[in-house]
């Protein structure tokens, strides 16, 4: 099978644990563009945290999803081409929940994370993102327009039963775990595998000739959906058994060893 297109999870997948991309992915990258194959990022990032992986990669002619399927950006007209918000009703209505289960919660304003509370969790948030965090007095009352996504936050033990009464009670939204303590949620239909979709029609690739790597529950749903799913060996243990191939963990290169099996073989 030749393979027209690469998507990869970022962090926990193509990305290190020191948040970097490690010289032998960097290099397989390479020649998997150099063999025409759209190499694509794909992660419940904010677009502006993935923006200088994309140009690390050279992938000024590629596409980006950001904030877990919400947000597609042409790199090379650097525009956004699809967008998706939850509503601001969804949003107080996602905080009135927080408030019940105990969590805390973000959401992002103006290219800032947004919470009323402080907390380990979103101190991860800020390191990963880069991103500036405005701790508010009232949500609801910083949040008076749509935003792509929030994130529930909270031990990782404890967020597991909360993400299945979230599934419960908000049938309407799409729910998702990022991070074992980042509990995702998006607008109804956007996942990863969604904005997988409308790229693939976009440059009339077939859904068989797709890859996609990942290592958490967000990606669950691109990893059914493209022609070969690959978790790198850090997957989360209960989705080791959902996908077609298990290669090397993020810290060796596991996304390298997807182009040379997959793609330059």
């Amino acid at each position: 099978m030749k393979y027209k297109m690469l998507v990869l999870d970022m962090d926990d997948t193509l990305l290190t644990d020191d948040h970097t991309i490690s010289n032998e992915n960097k290099e397989m990258l390479f020649k998997a563009q150099e063999l025409g194959v759209y190499v694509i990022l794909a992660s419940g990032r904010p677009t502006p945290a993935m923006t200088a992986y994309a140009e690390e990669l050279q992938l000024d002619d590629s596409y980006m999803i950001s904030y877990n399927g919400a947000v597609i950006t042409d790199l090379k007209e650097d525009k956004v081409i699809f967008e998706q918000t939850l509503t601001q009703e969804q949003i107080h209505e996602l905080y009135d929940y927080s408030l019940k289960s105990n969590t805390h919660i973000i959401t992002y304003v103006d290219g800032k994370i947004v919470s009323e509370t402080n907390s380990e969790f979103i101190e991860i948030e800020k390191n990963i993102t880069g991103l500036e965090h405005n701790k508010v007095l009232s949500f609801k009352e910083e949040v008076q327009s749509s935003a792509v996504k929030c994130i529930l936050l909270e031990d990782p033990i404890y967020l597991k039963e909360v993400e299945k009464d979230l599934k419960a009670a908000m049938p309407h939204l799409s729910v998702s775990m990022s991070k074992p303590f980042f509990l995702e949620v998006a607008q109804n239909g956007i996942d990863k595998a969604a904005s997988i979709k409308i790229l693939a029609k976009k440059l009339d690739i077939h859904q068989s000739e797709i890859i996609a790597v990942g290592n958490a529950g967000n990606d669950l749903t691109m990893i059914e959906y493209a022609g070969l799913g690959v978790w790198v060996d850090n997957v989360d243990p209960e989705l080791r058994d959902k996908g077609d191939f298990i290669v090397a963990s993020n810290n060796n290169h596991g996304v390298a060893e997807v182009v040379r099996r997959f793609i330059l073989n």
